[in-house]
């Protein structure tokens, strides 16, 4: 199937359909380009006693990288030591599924410190996002 003068491009809100069309697209391209098969997604989550979420981590593997791409703790667990305990747990079962290394973004605003405190070293900023912050990407190797 081709593109041709009866295409049409449309513009619109969020489209979870488009969404895994590109997804499988791309990880289909990606995976007959490197020979490599994409891993799996995976998640944690803390709860309260009231079964309220606390905290938790999304991540994703490919080629031995771990990809983290959200960790949030709830304001008052913050002091807690959740964040690290979350990182640590995530940074666990990556080395679980075969990954050796770690990347991350978090805007300058957030928790870059964070991560750095972590071991985790700066490989770039995407600067100006959003408005005069920077978009700070960082990269740990796991040791098992």
């Amino acid at each position: 199937m081709t593109a041709d003068s009866a295409s049409t491009l449309v513009v619109g809100d969020d489209d979870p359909e488009l969404s895994k069309q590109l997804d499988d697209a791309l990880t289909a391209f990606n995976e007959a380009a490197t020979s490599t098969a994409y891993g799996d997604s995976f998640s944690i989550k803390v709860t309260d006693g009231n079964s309220e979420l606390v905290g938790g981590l999304t991540a994703w593997t490919w080629g031995g990288l771990c990809g983290i791409s959200m960790l949030w703790v709830r304001g008052d667990s913050r002091e807690q030591g959740w964040g690290s305990k979350i990182l640590q747990a995530a940074e666990a079962e990556a080395i679980r599924r075969g990954c050796d290394r770690v990347a991350v973004s978090s805007f300058t605003f957030q928790a870059p410190g964070f991560y750095q405190r972590h071991g985790y070293v700066e490989t770039g900023r995407m600067l100006g996002i959003p408005d005069g912050h920077e978009d700070v990407h960082m990269f740990k190797r796991l040791t098992a």
